[in-house]
């Protein structure tokens, strides 16, 4: 696996590449403003209003910039010095709050009393007690030595997660880490009690930067930019944060090409804003995003066969679609509700088949992505955890924002 970082059309653009292919693509803009909010932010909120009816209260925590906080997970946010001492929020109550998920279309950005530290190894969530362990580690004798360590620190009161990256990892590594997130947490809370609402105490890295934190540790091979600010951005923060990857990162040099042309890269994003994917067989898929769901059409297209082949024929085609569909959700990064019509089989044993090469396909997501079932009518229920907004969505937003600033 490679970790691309390049920069294409005012946009820095982190992409994972498994040398066939891109797997995933994030996009940003190429300067950012200095207000700009992302998931993972820290602030110092003001509650503007509870609602009781839907147990959730509305959170200036940026200068005028309204933000969505849950009550139902009952966890107390950490109210700023001078307040109360109970597990209540009510109105003009001052908490430090962490976005967890971006604005989407009509909705607020969702915040959380419960502050994530997030290490390239570990995630230490303050407001919830416990230990976890990432659920793609499934070596039982793994999951046991790790909960043992993070079991040492559950008594503290925190929530400790250990990452599909801690798998492999050296204990004294992983103690190391833990005992830096702690140090971070201590320092967001000491000052953060004393600070004035819509203050950011600690904003999360770029979106390339936190590629870099969250990509799997034993898969990426090498860290390829072709930028020289990259980088050095990166080198910088592979020095403070993960000094022994730092040898994975690979100035991209123009003897070999231009990476854009090597990797195929502006292809690959164009098609992923395509409506319609192209199947090796002739058959077809058209994504449609919708306001509730986004729904996936599968279609035989140019993929014929006689009459007597027609169900074979059909459950090939749904196997190949099963598998870029996986592939498709996460390059295009897919969330929430995803409803997929495929060709109708009628052999029950080709249903199962496909739903269990569908449940395969997505377990290669490192976003959680679930099968549900199969309805009645034969359409097949997915949901895919929201968090970054879909490809589609940062490259139009980007575009929007250069149009607007040519036109200043």
């Amino acid at each position: 696996m490679e970790l691309l970082l390049t920069k294409s059309d005012h946009k820095i653009l982190s992409m994972l590449s498994d040398g066939k292919r891109i797997l995933q693509v994030h996009a940003e803009p190429e300067q950012t403003k200095e207000d700009k909010i992302s998931v993972g932010d820290i602030y110092v909120g003001k509650v503007r209003n509870v609602v009781k009816n839907i147990n959730a209260a509305f959170v200036e925590f940026a200068k005028g910039q309204m933000g969505y906080l849950s009550l139902a997970d009952k966890v107390v946010p950490l109210h700023t010095a001078g307040g109360r001492g109970d597990d209540r929020v009510l109105i003009g109550d001052e908490i430090i709050v962490q976005v967890k998920r971006e604005a989407l279309k009509t909705k607020p950005p969702a915040l959380s009393g419960a502050i994530d530290i997030t290490g390239r190894y570990v995630v230490l969530t303050i407001g919830k007690k416990g230990c976890n362990i990432s659920k793609k580690i499934r070596d039982k004798a793994v999951r046991s030595r790790l909960l043992e360590i993070l079991g040492e620190y559950e008594d503290a009161g925190y929530l400790l997660i250990a990452r599909t990256n801690s798998a492999g990892v050296a204990e004294e590594t992983l103690r190391e880490e833990i005992e830096a997130l702690l140090k971070r947490y201590e320092k967001i809370t000491q000052q953060g009690i004393y600070r004035q609402p819509f203050q950011c105490l600690e904003q999360a890295p770029p979106a390339y930067l936190a590629d870099i934190r969250d990509g799997y540790a034993e898969q990426i091979e090498r860290i390829v930019t072709d930028d020289e600010q990259l980088y050095t951005q990166a080198e910088t923060y592979l020095k403070e944060y993960s000094p022994q990857e730092q040898d994975k990162l690979v100035h991209w040099d123009l003897k070999d090409g231009k990476l854009d042309a090597v990797y195929n890269v502006t292809r690959t994003i164009e098609h992923a804003l395509m409506p319609k994917v192209w199947l090796k067989s002739g058959a077809y898929l058209v994504i449609q995003p919708t306001e509730a769901l986004i729904s996936i059409d599968v279609n035989t297209g140019k993929a014929v066969s006689k009459k007597k082949d027609v169900q074979k024929t059909f459950a090939k085609i749904n196997l190949e679609a099963a598998r870029e569909i996986a592939a498709q959700m996460r390059l295009r990064n897919l969330s929430g509700i995803i409803l997929v019509d495929f060709i109708d089989l009628e052999d029950k044993e080709d249903q199962k088949k496909l739903m269990e090469c569908l449940r395969q396909e997505v377990r290669k997501d490192p976003i959680q992505t679930t099968v549900v079932d199969m309805t009645k009518l034969g359409l097949v229920e997915i949901t895919r955890k929201k968090g970054r907004k879909s490809l589609y969505e940062q490259i139009k937003e980007i575009e929007a924002q250069q149009a607007e600033r040519q036109g200043e």
